[in-house]
């Protein structure tokens, strides 16, 4: 016998087909309990991330991360932040920014947007150019009074590529003989893009020249500075590592705008995770009541064991390796089916008629370290609750129990 005496007993006892087959039931379902549990949980999780760095992608990556504001300060002086900035091993690029709340108004109907204006300066900040649709992004920079609506706006708008509209800035003004009035302009739509995400009702682009001459600002007027960074959700890394370059500077980040909905989104992800851990610990406390059930029926077995010399804390092992058995199996085909079903959740979908809308998918991403985390956490649960249970057959003793045999 080249293994330890109590895992090769243990694993047998596992293994064995017969003996009392309502225990051997609950053991089944013990296993089929964690099983699904896990396979909900990987599923969920997966999904979740893969939503998350969706809404990260489509709309932190639109807007700034940081945005640093020029007020007063000269060009020279906020190229000189700029330069700075670009040091940071946070920053993945730092561009020259502009914008303004605007009403975008046709024949139709109006709405209001927030309208950035970039500048061709080192490439546009965003990745914008990944989600035309429609029409040409350079135009967009390099013609004066050109814009990028999404095609949400282009459908209720009623407009579509090369057309006009009207774009009104509440916040900016100019004298006519009838007053004091809104500045506005009429911009030919360049391009369309689409995120397939909330980001779509609410933003236009243009060029930051265009902008200004609209906010009738002087052309000397030096623009604010969008930052991107490589994680957004390491802002606050990049914060305390900069506060000595930003401490005279005023600044906001992405999270006033979006900061309540990733919080949103966090916390239903770990409530999600909560409830299908519940289901695992359910599963987990099966192992309890089986192994419970085996110890009083095996006393036997356990006392002539120990009359031939097996220790009670060799005893204890025997049964803390069949509890662990059926944790090990459970989540390790829990894991596997969580990883199948994840994979392949879209064309599951699709086959049972629970198409989403059409051209769109349930994103998918694998977190493998908080999956492992799962995974050793249900394989923990599971050696916890054959403590007792093993304990208890490490109490047996022979001479009470073999008395009458």
């Amino acid at each position: 016998m080249f293994q330890p005496v109590s895992l090769f007993i243990g694993l047998r006892y596992s293994r064995s087909s017969k003996g009392n087959a309502f225990i051997s039931f609950i053991s089944f379902f013990s296993i089929a309990g964690i099983a699904i549990g896990l396979m909900a949980l990987f599923t969920v999780s997966s999904v979740m991330n893969g939503f998350e760095s969706s809404l990260k992608t489509n709309m932190l990556g639109l807007i700034p991360h940081v945005e640093v504001q020029a007020n007063k300060r000269t060009a020279a002086q906020m190229s000189s932040l700029k330069a700075d900035l670009e040091q940071s091993p946070y920053v993945s690029t730092v561009s020259l920014y502009q914008h303004g709340e605007a009403i975008l108004q046709t024949n139709k109907d109006l709405h209001g947007v927030l309208l950035q204006g970039l500048y061709g300066d080192d490439g546009s900040l965003y990745k914008i150019t990944d989600k035309i649709v429609q029409g040409n992004w350079q135009t967009v920079l390099n013609k004066n009074y050109s814009i990028a609506i999404s095609r949400y706006l282009s459908r209720k708008l009623g407009v579509g590529l090369g057309d006009k509209l009207r774009v009104i800035m509440p916040n900016a003004s100019t004298y006519t003989p009838l007053g004091r009035m809104p500045s506005q302009r009429l911009f030919k739509i360049a391009a369309i893009y689409e995120t397939g995400s909330e980001i779509d009702m609410g933003l236009a682009f243009t060029s930051g020249a265009s902008l200004q001459r609209v906010l009738k600002l002087d052309q000397n007027t030096a623009p604010n500075l969008s930052i991107s960074l490589y994680e957004p959700f390491a802002l606050d890394e990049f914060i305390q590592a900069s506060k000595l370059i930003l401490k005279d500077h005023t600044y906001t980040d992405w999270r006033s705008s979006q900061g309540t909905l990733f919080a949103a989104v966090a916390m239903e992800k770990r409530i999600m995770s909560m409830l299908l851990g519940l289901i695992v610990l359910v599963a987990v406390f099966n192992i309890v009541s089986a192994l419970t059930m085996m110890v009083s029926e095996k006393q036997g077995e356990v006392a002539i064991l120990q009359t031939l010399g097996l220790t009670p804390s060799q005893v204890q092992k025997v049964f803390m390796v069949q509890g662990l058995y059926n944790g090990v199996i459970g989540t390790a085909v829990g894991a596997f089916l969580g990883v199948l079903l994840s994979l392949y959740i879209n064309e599951l979908l699709a086959l049972v008629g629970l198409n989403l809308m059409a051209g769109i998918e349930l994103p998918v991403k694998f977190d493998v370290p908080s999956l492992i985390v799962i995974a050793c956490s249900s394989i923990a649960m599971s050696f916890l609750d054959t403590v007792y249970p093993a304990r208890k057959a490490a109490k047996v003793k022979p001479a009470e129990v073999l008395r009458y045999e």
